[in-house]
């Protein structure tokens, strides 16, 4: 019977939109690179697993010739032994250096330890709206533009909770603190319009905390700022 649901399920997975996958600046690439080659690691894993598995079975099984044959006592195998310690070891080295250096350049900072340059944009979260101010004073509710192909610094902090800034195919999750400024940077975001949510859980209006990230060109922010 529960055969009958596997073929569904499937059909169903198929059509997800997975909006970190379908990355839209050079930040949100170097995340989906990590998603997608962790998932080839653990297929590797998988699929040595499951022709060891699938070998010894078959191997292994249980006949009328084998019933009353006793195998061998094995005390140990060197070689074996050695693989499958070096063998996971080896993985979890290569999984954890890319991971590492990415996931430490992307990092949000403190404000005072931010170095580099870009676009300075204030972001600050309430229950239960954003507010952006660009560098000019121009501000605007829940609605984000930026330039393309810029370096975009993101001045995060928030009036009263925790809250959770979040465009995922933009860049991943930060959060964001009512104490401190933290910088996050969105590198080479490419033109679009993109949603943006709050990814924690800040109240009964959670769900709302919502708004809209527009990238454009150079031509058009320039615009947009002189704007009133």
């Amino acid at each position: 019977m529960k055969k009958l649901f596997v073929l569904p399920l499937f059909l169903l997975l198929t059509g997800c939109n997975i909006a970190v996958l379908d990355s839209q600046s050079d930040t949100a690439d170097d995340q989906a690179f990590l998603i997608l080659y962790s998932l080839a690691l653990m297929l590797v894993v998988v699929l040595i697993v499951s022709i060891l598995f699938i070998r010894f079975v078959f191997k292994y099984r249980y006949t009328d010739e084998r019933k009353d044959n006793i195998p061998p006592d094995v005390k140990g195998n060197k070689w074996l032994e050695t693989a499958w310690v070096v063998g996971p070891l080896l993985l979890l080295a290569i999984l954890a250096v890319p991971t590492i250096m990415i996931t430490y350049d992307q990092s949000a900072v403190l404000s005072s330890e931010s170095e580099n340059e870009g676009v300075p944009i204030q972001v600050t979260a309430r229950q239960y709206e954003w507010t952006f101010e660009h560098a000019n004073g121009k501000t605007e509710q829940n609605r984000l533009v930026i330039p393309e192909g810029e370096t975009i610094q993101l001045h995060l902090h928030s009036e009263d909770i925790i809250h959770s800034f979040w465009v995922p195919k933009l860049g991943g999750k930060v959060d964001v603190m009512p104490d401190r400024e933290l910088v996050y940077e969105i590198q080479n975001p490419r033109i679009g319009t993109y949603d943006g949510k709050c990814a924690e859980y800040c109240g009964v209006g959670h769900t709302s905390m919502r708004f809209v990230a527009e990238v454009v060109s150079q031509e058009e922010y320039e615009n947009y700022l002189n704007e009133r």
